[in-house]
């Protein structure tokens, strides 16, 4: 807890407004949809009923490095934890949602839409272009292995939003809202084409988002031509509305290193090497221990409150974004916006819930004792 995270703190805390004073509206999430299965791996079996389980992505490691080593095959059980709907505009409308704003939300739920999509976000506007993805998602204590079939984002671009959704309806979805959030380069390689569209409808939008939250996703997936070709979209649309990048930290040095070339830099020197990059409003990167904003203001570095212990850690980036989305709506300064990101994906990966506007308010209030 250092002076820079106290100063942030203070400020979110003054900043947000109390749950009953925020002017919940509407939010619009693109592209993506994934049914996500949330599993862990055995380490040893005593019986039917008793089990270890590996604990970490370590351990999986090393027993990966030994079946090589010896040249032999290897097998793992894993057991099936629980089912959810996943992507980014499932985890940011059910924060949303939950929260009281309205969500749209357009992507890939299936044709016709898969029952759990339906059973959770049919009371809201739920527009699907396609195929969901499917992901396995493995938990261990030290991250997650994601082991993921993507769906038809993987040949999505504006034209087939154009086509499969249509113009005058996305118009009048972003007529009046509040916040567009788009989530992920790494499932849609095409996301630059479809950031330059979006820069042709703006104007056509009466009243737009002022904010476009951006998540890029696990871009280790890209190679870096093609993250190099696809750069200067952000900043095109950023030019008509106020752009913010969010990544990971280790997202974020893939990205600096593609940008900038492979080089040894602090999670700071990494995020502005991608704002400068990028040039969007404000580059955020958020991981287990801090979480760096670059923005107009300069870089500002806060501490995050971590858990030894965590109930689940799958999600939790899409949970910082929430909660950093929520930041943007209601105003708030770069570094105060983080806070309130480290503050939702904290509750989350404590609970394995979503926390409520109270929640969120109490994790902030009382920030500096979790440390």
């Amino acid at each position: 807890m250092d002076e820079a995270t106290r100063r942030a703190v203070a400020d979110a805390r003054e900043e947000l407004p109390d749950a009953e004073a925020i002017d919940a509206g509407r939010v619009v999430f693109g592209f993506d949809g994934y049914l996500d299965r949330v599993r862990e791996v055995v380490a040893d079996r005593t019986d039917p009923d008793t089990y270890e389980r590996l604990a970490t992505i370590a351990a999986f490691g090393e027993r990966v490095d030994r079946s090589v080593a010896a040249d032999s095959s290897l097998t793992f059980e894993w057991l099936e934890e629980g089912r959810r709907t996943g992507g980014h505009t499932c985890h940011l409308a059910r924060a949303f949602g939950t929260w009281s704003f309205d969500p749209t939300l357009v992507g890939m739920y299936g044709d016709p839409v898969h029952e759990a999509f339906e059973a959770e976000f049919g009371e809201f506007d739920l527009n699907s272009m396609g195929a969901p993805g499917i992901t396995d998602a493995v938990e261990f204590d030290d991250g997650k292995l994601m082991l993921s079939e993507i769906g038809d984002t993987m040949h999505l671009d504006w034209a087939d939003i154009d086509e499969r959704f249509g113009h005058d309806r996305l118009v009048q979805r972003l007529d009046g809202a509040d916040l567009l959030g788009m989530g992920y380069w790494s499932e849609a390689p095409n996301l630059p084409d479809i950031l330059d569209g979006l820069c042709d409808v703006w104007n056509d939008i009466e009243t737009p988002p002022d904010h476009v939250l951006v998540d890029p996703g696990d871009v280790r997936k890209l190679d870096a031509d093609r993250l190099r070709a696809g750069r200067e979209a952000i900043g095109r649309l950023d030019e008509v509305t106020g752009v913010v990048v969010s990544s990971n930290r280790a997202e974020t040095g893939v990205l600096a290193d593609a940008f900038a070339g492979e080089a040894e830099r602090t999670f700071e020197t990494a995020a502005e090497a991608v704002h400068e990059a990028l040039d969007p409003t404000w580059f955020v990167g958020h991981g287990v221990d801090r979480s760096v904003v670059v923005s107009p203001a300069g870089t500002e570095s806060v501490s995050v409150p971590s858990v030894d212990d965590p109930e689940l850690t799958t999600s939790s980036g899409d949970h910082f974004n929430a909660g950093l989305g929520l930041g943007l709506v209601t105003g708030l300064s770069p570094a105060a916006a983080v806070v309130v990101g480290n503050a939702v994906a904290g509750h989350f990966v404590r609970t394995a819930d979503q926390p409520s506007l109270r929640e969120v308010r109490s994790f902030v209030d009382t920030y500096d004792e979790k440390f």
